[in-house]
């Protein structure tokens, strides 16, 4: 069986190659993928190469498909698992799998047969050990692909925690009907983060979102708009703190007693500080972005961790249960992970997009593995349409579902796109 992957064999060495698998053992399911969401973390991986905490081996020897947001259809199913899995059935992946012994290996990073970026894939015996072959009864491809950030955030959410005054308990999750801050919150993690505020089991009486770029603001102020969230229980407001004094000006935003809870969506060292600065008593500072560098670090005042009860945490990923949460808060129609793409493209573009991610503007990159597109933008659809049939009819799709991707529009890109599959 050939497959087409984006491989990665070194620093700054990506290549789109075709090449065969072998045949699955009786523990193993071979599977095909249609969609892979770009992380920055596989920006990450592409960088460091050898270096990057999650490789296994030499990259030169023994190269990965990079890419672990994806979703596709199983083809085949090894003797073990017939019954529990059947040939056609829709799946999502759990990329986090905690391995005993072999803790930060994943797709997308570690395995030479399994990665987003890919025509056709083995899920090898790891994965389906750990119960991280999760079945999927959606729609569309793309929202699958995108449970495992949105599991991320659902992570994020139960890593913070305070405690009650005169006792050692800890009491996981945002303070309820409390005050959340998510700072550089404007990006598609943060507007993941909104939703997920907004619309979770645990919601807070302020949230304020802050970015220092005013487009990335206002885009995000008319996806989740602050009408909506007072019918949520939620005041919600955006401030942009391009112009100096964010300490200032986020703590009035509770009267002067700062948060509850900060999240920091940048792996900015003057975030962190900020964070600080307006973290109120008790307040949990989750760093949510992950940097590149090994010794970046940030300033933190040691003082309020004495006297106000500052505390840090850092969250990574979400495991298997926060990913179900997440594709049953998706089936429920509870979290719309569309608000996170707004670029589209092909497998031909992958290696392209992965390097230059930082660069590009917007949110989440989403890749059709089996068509070839260059990286589009959705608001760029209706200009290029002009001369592209396929394109027009997307922009009119997407232009009636607020300008966002949907399961329509999947559904018609991959019913006229031309299907390359080596197989």
């Amino acid at each position: 069986m050939k497959t087409r992957a984006l491989r990665i064999h070194g620093k700054n060495d990506l290549r789109l190659e075709t090449f065969d698998l072998p045949e699955i053992a009786a523990d193993e399911i071979l599977a095909d993928i249609w969609t892979d969401s770009v992380c920055m973390s596989s920006h990450k991986l592409a960088i460091q190469g050898n270096d990057h905490k999650r490789v296994v081996g030499d990259l030169a020897v023994r190269p990965t498909i990079i890419g672990h947001e994806f979703c596709g259809t199983i083809l085949k199913v090894g003797g073990k698992y017939r019954g529990k899995f059947t040939e056609g059935q829709k799946y999502s992946i759990q990329p986090a799998m905690n391995y005993p012994g072999r803790e930060l290996e994943a797709p997308g990073y570690s395995f030479p047969h399994i990665g987003g970026s890919a025509t056709t894939i083995i899920i090898p015996r790891e994965i389906m050990e750990m119960e991280c072959l999760l079945p999927y009864d959606g729609r569309a491809f793309y929202q699958a692909s995108l449970s495992e950030p949105v599991s991320c955030i659902v992570g994020a959410f139960k890593t913070s925690y305070h405690w009650k005054p005169g006792t050692y308990e800890h009491l996981m999750g945002i303070v309820p009907g409390g005050s959340l801050a998510l700072l550089a919150g404007a990006g598609p993690m943060g507007l993941g983060a909104v939703d997920y505020a907004l619309h979770g089991p645990s919601r807070p009486g302020i949230l304020v979102v802050t970015d220092i770029d005013q487009a990335r603001l206002d885009r995000a102020a008319a996806v989740f708009t602050p009408a909506h969230a007072k019918t949520c229980g939620v005041d919600l407001r955006y401030v942009n703190t391009a112009a100096g004094k964010a300490v200032e000006a986020l703590r009035s935003q509770t009267g002067g007693r700062g948060f509850d809870d900060v999240y920091v969506f940048a792996p900015v060292a003057a975030l962190i500080e900020q964070a600080g600065g307006i973290a109120g008593v008790n307040c949990c500072i989750n760093f949510f972005a992950g940097p590149s560098k090994a010794d970046f670090s940030a300033g933190v005042n040691f003082y309020d961790v004495h006297y106000s009860g500052h505390h840090i945490v850092g969250s990574s990923g979400g495991n298997t249960d926060d990913m179900r949460e997440s594709l049953a808060l998706m089936a429920k129609g509870s979290l719309n992970p569309s608000v996170m793409i707004t670029h589209i493209g092909g497998l031909d573009c992958a290696a392209d997009t992965v390097m230059r991610l930082p660069k590009i503007p917007g949110g989440k990159k989403l890749i059709y593995t089996k068509i070839n597109m260059p990286l589009t933008a959705i608001d760029d659809f209706e200009k290029l349409g002009a001369n592209n049939p396929l394109l027009r009819e997307l922009a009119r799709i997407s232009g009636k579902n607020g300008n966002l991707w949907s399961p329509e529009a999947e559904e018609y890109l991959l019913k006229h796109a031309e299907i390359v599959d080596p197989r």
